[in-house]
């Protein structure tokens, strides 16, 4: 039954995809979680996101092929305007390089599906949004109230759970004491991985539109509350969630927009700053807490760094270090070097003797540790995953993202262009990925590389289409 409910949908996409080719893919943007609805046909497992995405790129096809009129003569005299993709060089060389690591994972059915969900169907999407919505007026704001809608969904589900303790499936996580929202998701870092880099680029959508003049002020003024209501739902699903990597990504994205988007704001940004650090290091509780974060001494931070350490025995093991583990190894890889628990360490002097002479206070500090999918560590990650190459072609290629960003918008800023405020958000938002990655894993997720890409794809439209207008 549930396979012709899926048979249905897909018809009905399909559809979409011929009549209303932008929709289609907004509809995927509003619908990135969807990725949690599985199915299988004749064994073959798949999602409803890759389901739209694959008919996309399909009838995309499809439609070029039965307007196809190739004139040689015509593609050579526009050859030397055309404008190639953005990013393509690195594409092209990160298909390549995470093809290779499905061999080194041995040409496992788990490699091909990482390889297919995390690489090429976001790179499929990066080329759909670059060839349809590119072509759309008004693109960014058709993207932008796509992600508002797919955030409210989640937050609001979010809080829903925070307030009734009910549709968390997790009993520990539905306690009232130990409470955390998991929106649709199965676990609570997954709703910040998700919201933080929404909130950043809604919050210089709706800097933008408090800074330029609309035709229609009244109407500006419904999307600005709508734009706000939305970020702050989202501010506490994650606070809800307590997904602390979140929130601190998105303070440093919000530091990076400050300094960077005009002189006002970058010296509102520094005396903040100052105010801020005075206020911590004047109060000892705030002190000790930030302390403890900075160091990565709290439970979580002294679970991470175990993981790293583990990771790094990994790759120094047998040249592991070259190629990595290969796509979806890394839990075998690591489980001989995995150590099943760690004592944590607090700011009691004594700590180390009682560890070793009492075993009640061993039992007390003792924490179980699991094998994790991944290291949590978004260069780690990539480290592992697609060997030593593949993660400095990921620092490339996030190091000319931002570059991209800042350049792009300090260009439109002197033009007087309303666009800079968003092109600056979409590089805020890589960095709110990017710290929030140092303790988690932002990219190895359906959703998380789809949205990845679309910012690529967002910032690529802005690069190419400013190219063509020098």
């Amino acid at each position: 039954m549930f396979n012709i409910l899926v048979l249905i949908y897909a018809i009905f996409y399909l559809l979409l995809t011929q009549m209303r080719p932008t929709w289609a893919l907004l509809l995927i943007i509003v619908a990135l979680p969807s990725y949690l609805i599985r199915f299988s046909v004749f064994g073959i497992p798949g999602t409803i996101l890759e389901l739209m995405i694959l008919l996309s790129f399909a009838s995309w096809i499809w439609t070029l092929l039965k307007n196809y009129n190739f004139s040689l003569k015509k593609y050579w005299s526009e050859k030397k305007n055309r404008i190639s993709y953005p990013f393509k060089w690195e594409i092209m060389l990160l298909l390549l390089i995470s093809y290779g690591a499905v061999f080194v994972a041995a040409l496992s059915s788990e490699s091909l599906g990482i390889f297919k969900a995390y690489f090429l169907e976001p790179i499929i999407f990066f080329i759909l949004v670059i060839n349809i919505l590119g072509k759309e007026k008004r693109f960014s704001e058709k993207i932008l109230w796509s992600l508002l809608i797919s955030a409210l969904g989640v937050s609001l589900l979010a809080v829903y759970q925070k307030l009734t303790g009910q549709l968390i499936p997790n009993e520990f996580w539905a306690a009232e004491a130990t409470r955390r929202s998991v929106s649709f998701f199965g676990y609570p870092n997954a709703v910040g991985l998700y919201l933080a880099p929404i909130v950043v680029i809604l919050s210089s959508f709706l800097h933008q539109k408090l800074f330029v003049k609309s035709e229609n002020q009244k109407k500006n003024i419904y999307e600005m509350i709508i734009i706000a209501l939305s970020i702050l739902l989202s501010l506490f699903a994650i606070v809800f969630a307590q997904s602390e990597g979140a929130l601190i990504g998105i303070l440093a994205a919000a530091i990076f927009y400050g300094l960077l988007v005009n002189q006002k704001m970058r010296q509102v940004t520094l005396v903040t700053l100052v105010v801020t650090l005075m206020i911590i290091v004047s109060t000892p509780k705030l002190l000790d807490y930030a302390k403890h974060k900075v160091t990565l001494t709290d439970l979580s931070g002294q679970i991470r760094q175990q993981q790293w350490i583990e990771t790094k025995k990994m790759l120094l093991h047998n040249h592991t270090w070259i190629l990595g583990t290969g796509l979806s190894r890394y839990q075998a890889r690591i489980l001989p070097l995995h150590q099943e628990g760690i004592f944590v360490k607090n700011d009691d002097p004594n700590w180390l003797e009682k560890v070793r002479t009492s075993a009640v206070y061993r039992a007390q500090v003792w924490q179980p540790t699991e094998v994790y999918m991944y290291p949590h560590n978004i260069f780690l990650n990539f480290w592992t995953e697609l060997g030593l190459l593949g993660m400095l072609l990921f620092g490339w290629i996030i190091g000319k993202y931002l570059y991209c960003a800042i350049k792009l918008s300090g260009v439109l800023r002197r033009e007087k262009r309303a666009e800079s405020f968003l092109i600056l958000g979409l590089g805020a938002a890589m960095v709110a990925i990017l710290v929030h990655g140092l303790v988690d894993v932002p990219y190895f997720k359906n959703d998380l590389s789809v949205f990845f890409w679309l910012l690529f794809a967002w910032l690529g439209i802005y690069l190419v289409s400013y190219k063509n207008k020098k």
